[in-house]
């Protein structure tokens, strides 16, 4: 009996199994023939570049400071070593202060990309769950963003049919 119970698990267990309809679709090649997603990749870049450059900036006058301050700081009376300092010490807040304002957590780069990407990435998953459900995918697999996806045959590739689904049309994928 136990044999009958185990065979027909693993005869109804192999069928679910292959009944089950698997895809995948590359991000990076959608988002790349997305318009708007480029401009607002440029946007976020550039507004991270100038960023960066006044953090940057911010850091090298801390360290000219310190450097001034190490090559005086014998000849200085203890008031004047005192008030350097503190005003190394504030600077150097103020620098780490904001880099974290701008590239933190719940920083500014993080909120600026939440308002310019991810409206385009709700657009593509809607995309992909529209033809996934059409063509009656159980699941669907990212071949990018550090996927663990190892292969995939090309057969598989829905990218094309969920940029079709948004309305963007011309692009080969190959």
């Amino acid at each position: 009996m136990k044999n009958i119970i185990l065979i027909t698990f693993f005869f109804f267990g192999t069928a679910f199994a292959f009944a089950q309809k698997y895809a995948y679709i590359d991000s990076d090649f959608i988002l790349g023939n997305v318009p708007e997603y480029k401009e607002s990749k440029d946007k976020l870049d550039k507004l991270a570049d100038r960023w960066t450059k006044e953090i940057e900036d911010r850091y090298d006058v801390l360290k000219v400071k310190k450097d001034n301050f190490a090559r005086e700081e014998v000849l200085l009376p203890s008031e004047e070593k005192n008030k350097r300092k503190e005003e190394i010490t504030k600077l150097e807040t103020e620098a780490m202060e904001m880099q974290k304002m701008r590239f933190g957590v719940n920083g500014d780069y993080f909120q600026k990309r939440q308002e310019l990407i991810k409206p385009i990435q709700d657009r593509v998953y809607d995309a992909m769950q529209k033809v996934a459900s059409k063509r009656n995918y159980t699941f669907v697999f990212d071949k990018a963003n550090q996927s663990n996806l190892v292969y995939a045959d090309s057969k598989y590739d829905i990218s094309a049919e969920v940029l079709k689904e948004m309305g963007i049309t011309g692009t080969n994928k190959q």
